[in-house]
């Protein structure tokens, strides 16, 4: 009677042995689904009780959505970053996204005003699709500029600097003195940046018939005569009258009126305000160097410099010398934790 007792005991050993195999088999596939592609997702819900508001072209115009923090700030980080992107440069790039939206913020706060957000960025179904195959790596690299750089931000004298950047310059960046005529931002000063001469598209020739040119500058043309207001503009119309010191076009004389290089390239669409006019076959020839404003930051040369080694540090210095890059805080002392309302 004993040994049959020991051997039903045994059986029932091995039947509960073989129950938890059988349910490590069915559970595995979903478990490694999760470990595979959910974690990065959970990650990000680990603090879903900081959202901010943020302002969204919706179907039926304007819409309010609140997000969480950490997605909105990398759903930014990836509409700014460039497809091919050095790990340092993404720090600070990361850092200065974190300092305008912390000024922005700050600001709202300060004056009494909605905390409401209006920089685009991409959704997290936008982001696995930027990503694709290569989706998961893709978006560790962005955790990895956000976490690594948490809560640093840019300040100048015990206030947010201004954190401006742009895809490429045309061999300088600019100073901020000449094109705001404002001493407000001396960190923001010309920086030789020659690797830009080699960046994708820093030359671009563009023709436009001289009426549509004119049409397009038009709300800013002075008034003219009567007589001379159906007048087609020709060569001799446009003459560039002054650079700044990174070879930005300064003024621009358009027939009787003087205008900034900034206002021309805004109203043609242009990838740079520096340029050079030479006359066409068919109309006004626009040759181009850089894509941006020149203020800053260029990308371009930040990611080489990072390919040269350099920190992010390093290169934020190079761009903004004179800031310092400290904490500032956690978003959640400036927003009131709640709850997602996507609409």
């Amino acid at each position: 009677m004993r040994q049959e007792m020991m051997r039903q005991r045994r059986i029932q050993q091995k039947m509960r042995s073989m129950g938890a195999f059988l349910l490590i088999l069915i559970l595995l596939p979903y478990v490694a689904t999760v470990l595979i592609h959910g974690a990065d997702r959970r990650s990000l819900t680990e603090n879903r009780d900081c959202y901010v508001n943020v302002k969204i072209d919706g179907e039926n115009g304007n819409e309010l959505r609140a997000v969480p923090w950490q997605e909105y700030f990398l759903g930014v980080l990836a509409l700014e970053l460039p497809e091919k992107k050095e790990t340092e440069f993404c720090k600070a790039q990361a850092v200065l996204i974190r300092t305008k939206l912390y000024e922005e913020l700050n600001r709202k706060q300060t004056a009494g005003e909605d905390l409401i957000l209006t920089d685009r960025y991409l959704s997290m179904e936008e982001l696995e699709q930027k990503g694709g195959e290569d989706y998961k790596t893709y978006y560790k690299e962005l955790r990895r500029a956000m976490e690594e750089t948490e809560n640093q931000v840019l300040f100048y004298q015990g206030n947010y600097a201004w954190t401006p950047f742009h895809q490429s310059s045309s061999g300088m960046t600019r100073s901020a003195q000449e094109v705001t005529g404002e001493e407000n931002f001396p960190y923001l000063a010309v920086r030789e940046c020659p690797l830009d001469k080699e960046a994708n598209d820093e030359m671009q020739i563009l023709e436009l018939p001289y009426k549509e040119v004119q049409t397009k500058c038009q709300p800013f043309l002075v008034a003219v005569e009567e007589e001379q207001a159906g007048k087609t503009y020709t060569f001799p119309d446009f003459e560039i009258l002054s650079y700044d010191s990174a070879g930005y076009v300064a003024e621009l004389r358009i027939g009787e009126t003087v205008c900034t290089g900034d206002q021309f390239r805004d109203a043609l669409s242009l990838s740079s305000s520096a340029f050079s006019l030479q006359e066409g076959e068919e109309g006004l020839k626009i040759t181009t160097m850089g894509n941006g404003h020149g203020l800053g930051m260029s990308q371009w040369t930040a990611n080489e410099m990072a390919k040269e080694g350099k920190t992010y540090e390093e290169i934020l210095q190079f761009f903004f010398e004179g800031t310092e890059l400290a904490d500032g805080g956690d978003v959640e002392t400036m927003v009131h934790p709640g709850e997602a309302s996507e609409k």
